[in-house]
């Protein structure tokens, strides 16, 4: 099997300013009860998709995203 990607967003740190969800809707949404990021889906295993999601942890200005690589 494949690498995957977990990923959370700290809500306690989360400001949201909406850019993960914007860089990749795939994987970040904007909650509607709170206005904060929360993954779509909290594991990835499509390679295609790892560079966005590492661009939108990356462009997080309070970095509120966490992504770990697992086997």
């Amino acid at each position: 099997m494949g690498k995957k990607l977990h990923i959370s967003v700290d809500q306690d740190i989360c400001i949201g300013c909406t850019t993960c969800a914007a860089l990749c809707p795939k994987y970040y949404q904007m909650s509607e009860t709170t206005g904060k990021a929360e993954p779509v889906q909290e594991v990835a295993s499509d390679k295609a998709d790892f560079d966005e999601i590492i661009e939108a942890e990356r462009s997080c200005p309070v970095d509120a995203i966490s992504v770990e690589e697992k086997e």
